[in-house]
C-alpha cells in the first residue's frame, strides 16, 4: 500500500508552504516524504519536487500557443483546460512517480475552488491515484486569519464541506498560518475552534446583511453541529509539536504505518531473556 495527501484549499491559503513544511519535518524525523506539484499555474515553491506537472502542461504554455482560442482563454479557463488535460493523461504522472511499497506522497493542488465545488476533474484525479494502490487523504487548507469573523468561518466550513463531498475520500481540515496570529486574534480563533456553530451565532449579533439570513444560518449551524461534519486542526509550521499532531491525524486517516514492520526490542543475537538477566 502507498499513501498520499491531496493538499487543496483556496488560493493563498498556504498550500505550497504547507507541503514544504511537511517535507522539511519528514527530513528532520528521518521520514521520506515526496512532493508533487499538480498546479499548472504555479510560479514558485520551496519544496523538492519529485514531479512538476508544468513539465507536462502549464498555463503559460497556453498563453504562448499559436491557437487563438487557447491563447485567449484567460487564467481560470486556462487552468480548467490544463487540469482536464492532466486528468485525461494521468499515465505520464504514474510513470514519473515510480513508486514503491509504503511510499508517501504529498500532492500540491491548484487553488481555484471551482475545480472542486462543481466540476469532476479533481474527483477523476483522486480516483486515478486510488487505482494506483494509494490510500488518499484530502487536506483542506484554510487561512486562519480569515477565521476571526464567525460568518467567514461558517462560509469556510461550508466550502470545505462541499469540496470534500465531491472528492469522497478521507479528509482533514487544517487552519494554516497560526504563527501569524497574536493576542486577541489568536484567542478568538482558539475560541471558535472549541465552540459549536450555534453557540458562535448566539455570541455575535447579526449585521444588517446577515440578519436577513439569520434563520438560514441557524439551520446550517444546527446541521453542522449535529453531524460534526467539519472540524479544523490548527497548524503552526514553526512549532514541531503542531506539525506532528496534524501529520499524526492524517496518518491515522490513511492508516499509514499499519503495515510497517515492527522493530525488535532486543538485538537479534540475544536468544533468551537470561542474556538480559531475566525478566524480574
Amino acid at each position: 500500500m502507498r499513501y498520499a495527501q491531496l493538499v487543496i484549499g483556496p488560493a493563498g491559503s498556504g498550500k505550497s508552504t504547507y507541503c514544504a513544511g511537511i517535507q522539511k519535518h519528514g527530513a528532520a524525523t528521518g521520514r521520506s516524504i515526496h512532493v508533487v506539484n499538480l498546479d499548472p499555474a504555479a510560479e514558485a515553491f520551496k519544496y523538492d519536487c519529485d514531479f512538476d506537472v508544468r513539465d507536462l502542461i502549464s498555463v503559460d504554455d497556453l498563453a504562448e500557443d499559436d491557437d487563438d482560442t487557447l491563447s485567449t482563454m484567460g487564467p481560470n479557463g486556462s487552468l480548467v483546460f490544463c487540469m482536464e488535460y492532466i486528468a485525461n493523461n494521468m499515465e505520464s504522472l504514474e510513470e514519473a512517480l515510480d513508486t514503491g511499497e509504503d511510499d508517501y506522497y504529498v500532492f500540491d493542488c491548484p487553488g481555484q475552488i471551482e475545480l472542486y465545488s462543481h466540476m469532476t476533474v479533481m474527483r477523476t484525479v483522486v480516483d486515478k491515484i486510488r487505482s494506483w494502490n494509494f490510500n488518499v487523504c484530502a487536506v483542506f487548507i484554510l487561512d486562519s486569519q480569515f477565521m476571526i469573523d464567525v460568518d467567514k468561518f461558517m462560509a469556510g466550513a461550508l466550502t470545505a464541506l462541499s469540496t470534500l463531498m465531491v472528492l469522497e475520500c478521507s479528509a482533514i481540515c487544517v487552519l494554516s498560518k497560526m504563527d501569524l496570529l497574536h493576542g486577541a486574534d489568536k484567542e478568538r480563533v482558539e475560541h471558535i475552534l472549541e465552540s459549536e456553530f450555534g453557540q458562535l451565532l448566539n455570541e455575535n449579533p447579526p449585521t444588517a446583511f446577515s440578519k436577513a439570513y439569520r434563520n438560514l444560518s441557524e439551520k446550517i449551524a444546527g446541521v453542522m453541529d449535529s453531524y460534526s461534519m467539519v472540524n479544523f486542526v490548527p497548524l503552526n509550521l514553526e512549532d514541531e509539536d503542531s506539525v506532528t499532531d496534524v501529520l499524526l491525524q492524517i496518518d491515522m486517516s490513511i492508516q499509514y504505518g499499519d503495515d510497517l514492520e515492527v522493530k525488535d526490542k532486543f538485538p537479534e543475537d540475544v536468544d533468551n531473556e537470561d542474556d538480559y538477566g531475566g525478566w524480574e
